[in-house]
């Protein structure tokens, strides 16, 4: 027969809890003066309709009771850090001295999302998705398609980035006044489109095209379903001079994108912006990298290849590896 000084002994024994179970479950939006600056962090997830709080989801931790028989409690689980993750990559992103860059990702499959670096941009020829974005709205009410005259510009102006192209679909619009409306309506806050037949002046924000591209590519869009085809298919055939800008982040040759880039003519200094769709091991991504200042077009182009690797890997890299711009 056990004694009571073993019982005692064995009801003192301390209770063994199985480990937590830790989740990625929020996006950290990240905010610096430079690629390389300080940064300014809060846990936040990215949706079609803005930009929401988010929260730890519970798991649970069993115990041992006295009697022997487990019980369950429900245990918050802690938000992944994309803070620490996007601010070690950008820290790799070397800019030249007087250039910027800001870059925002989204991440299709969670909507989660985090930018780094803050200001308003030149759009460049970006703007040109803008501008065929905002002319397929218009065709929508109005219940038309678009003409053939309409369809030749928007292929040269998408595919080729041909400026003549832009120009006559710019004026189809209504110019600033068309572009701006049409943004109101997409959820773009910053944006304001060029003065005049100057659209590529259109300033914007790495988070406002974050937002456009997700009219493009997301299911929640003021676009029908036929014109985000239309519109995604005309970004998925850029001409091979211009396979570069976040196409760089993409690991299968999957990716849909468009380019800008323009030499000021007040500094010399260069303009170089790119967006689009990007795939990593079947996963979609949205990034839109921006950046002026550069002293030529091909450190532009390092600068926003590097910025959009640094982007994806906050999302796919447990380790942030080296990223830096160099051309």
């Amino acid at each position: 027969m056990e004694s009571s000084g073993a019982r005692r002994r064995r009801r003192a024994r301390p209770s063994r809890a199985r480990p937590l179970l830790y989740t990625a479950l929020a996006a950290v939006t990240v905010v610096g003066g430079t690629a390389a600056g300080t940064v300014y962090a809060g846990a936040q997830a990215h949706s079609g309709s803005g930009v929401v709080s988010s929260s730890a989801s519970p798991s649970a931790s069993g115990s041992a009771t006295a009697d022997g028989k487990e019980s369950v409690a429900t245990v918050a689980q802690p938000a992944v850090d994309h803070d620490a993750l996007l601010s070690a990559a950008m820290k790799s992103v070397d800019a030249e001295d007087g250039a910027r860059v800001s870059v925002a990702v989204l991440d299709l499959e969670s909507g989660e999302s985090a930018r780094c670096g803050d200001g308003a941009f030149d759009t460049a020829s970006i703007v040109k998705v803008d501008i065929l974005a905002t002319l397929l709205l218009q065709a929508q009410d109005a219940g038309r398609q678009l003409t053939a005259a309409e369809r030749s510009y928007a292929t040269a102006m998408i595919e080729n980035s041909d400026n003549a192209s832009a120009s006559a679909l710019w004026q189809a619009i209504g110019g600033a006044d068309g572009l701006d409306a049409a943004n109101e309506r997409f959820g773009l806050t910053g944006t304001g489109g060029g003065g005049g037949a100057l659209w590529g002046l259109t300033r914007t924000t790495a988070a406002d095209q974050l937002t456009l591209l997700e009219q493009v590519f997301g299911d929640d869009s003021e676009l029908g379903e036929a014109s985000r085809a239309y519109l995604r298919g005309l970004m998925g055939q850029i001409a091979a001079d211009q396979h570069w800008g976040v196409s760089a982040a993409a690991d299968d040759g999957r990716w849909a994108l468009k380019n800008g880039w323009l030499p000021r003519s007040t500094t010399g200094l260069w303009v170089v912006n790119s967006i689009g769709r990007v795939a990593v091991d079947g996963h979609g991504y949205l990034v839109a990298a921006l950046s002026d200042g550069n002293s030529t077009k091909a450190k532009g182009i390092s600068l926003v290849e590097a910025a959009a690797r640094a982007a994806v890997s906050a999302f796919t890299d447990d380790d942030v590896p080296a990223v830096s711009a160099s051309g």
